[in-house]
């Protein structure tokens, strides 16, 4: 039986694979200060094919229609609006660091009353708006819908999700978010991930790179850069040579699953002390089989339903008592395979050894 296992590094390789490769520090940190910010604003979509919200159920898509249709100087005040080709939806985006004035960024647009589709809409002039409430940029363009429903009188298929899309550089950045990186004197390195051991490998590797100490790591996840000490141009000159710089990460060993899928992914560290592991399968199985009593013909009697159980109880032999022990990543995985289960029992084990002790990483369950 072939058990679902997803790793991290390649077995091919076997058990003296070296050490992680080299990683760029930009790949392993996020540079303080220097990051985006979500945009969201409320439109409308026209143009779609009867496939738009029903103005019954969504009284807000009828309002933001006359408004629009007001601010273009269409009176239609009164009037009774019963179409079925528009819909309400919410516009997201994000905003990138350094984003400048006329540039372009994408957006998300995701219907929020009862429409069955957006495919083929259009999305009117949304204003898009900060946290601050302030407007940043203005979106507008075709809706490409990442589903398909099609539907009959008796039937309807879906597949994806027909009701939200995104548009391409759909919106143009009308404000800038008022940051000067050059006026930087220090800047923190905030690790993805956060490790003492790789934080201190960048601090080393920034020193090393300068021939003067400019970095300092103040605690797992962070790692100081003095920018004046660097003696470059400008800060974004310091950053563009620090950022390419290589480092050996170090992770903490750990077991990731997906009980829903049967995926285990397993950290090139992990490792299990000796243990004996024996699985086996109980499984009951109930049937209803009710027995109908009818009475002879021109008999006064009543029809009799007469409820009648089927039990069955099987036990597997399942797999016997065996050895497993892993001092490498190849053995760990070549212990588990013997046992010859099924993904769903290899979860089973896997949180067993864990709970006895003899699993050496985190086990994270999803």
């Amino acid at each position: 039986m072939i058990i679902r296992l997803v790793l991290l590094c390649l077995l091919a390789l076997g058990p003296g694979l070296a050490a992680a490769a080299p990683i760029r520090i930009k790949d392993l940190v996020e540079f303080d200060g220097v990051r985006g910010n979500d945009l969201v604003g409320y439109g409308l979509v026209v143009g779609l094919n009867g496939t738009g919200d029903g103005l019954r159920n969504s009284p807000f898509t009828e309002e933001i229609m006359a408004n629009l249709l007001e601010r273009l100087g269409v009176n239609v005040a009164g009037e009774q609006i019963r179409p079925r080709n528009v819909a309400a939806v919410l516009v997201t985006a994000a905003l990138p660091a350094f984003a400048r004035t006329g540039g372009r960024i994408d957006v998300t647009v995701s219907a929020i009353g009862d429409a069955k589709s957006l495919l083929g809409g259009t999305l009117v002039m949304t204003p898009l708006n900060g946290a601050d409430g302030q407007i940043y940029a203005v979106a507008q363009g075709t809706i490409i819908a990442g589903g398909i429903a099609a539907e009959g009188d008796a039937a309807r298929v879906v597949q994806g999700v027909p009701t939200a899309g995104v548009i391409p550089a759909g919106a143009r950045v009308e404000r800038e978010v008022d940051f000067d990186f050059s006026t930087l004197s220090a800047l923190r390195l905030a690790l993805r991930n956060p490790d003492f051991t790789t934080a201190e490998r960048i601090e080393d590797a920034i020193n090393d790179e300068f021939g003067r100490r400019v970095a300092e790591m103040l605690d797992a996840g962070t790692v100081a850069v003095d920018l004046d000490a660097t003696n470059m141009r400008s800060p974004a000159h310091a950053i563009g040579r620090l950022e390419r710089l290589t480092v050996e990460p170090q992770t903490r060993a750990r077991v990731v699953v997906d009980q829903r899928s049967g995926t285990i992914v397993m950290g090139e560290d992990v490792r299990i002390s000796r243990v004996a592991v024996a699985q086996g399968n109980l499984t009951l199985r109930i049937e209803e089989a009710p027995l109908v009593a009818q009475p002879n013909p021109f008999a006064q009697g009543q029809t009799v339903v007469v409820p009648r159980t089927n039990v069955d109880l099987q036990q597997n032999p399942g797999t016997g008592l065996a050895e497993v022990e892993g001092t490498s990543l190849s053995d760990v995985i070549g212990g588990l395979n013997a046992l010859g289960v099924a993904p769903g029992d290899m979860i089973d084990i896997l949180k067993s050894i864990n709970a006895a002790g003899a699993l050496h990483a985190e086990l994270v369950v999803q």
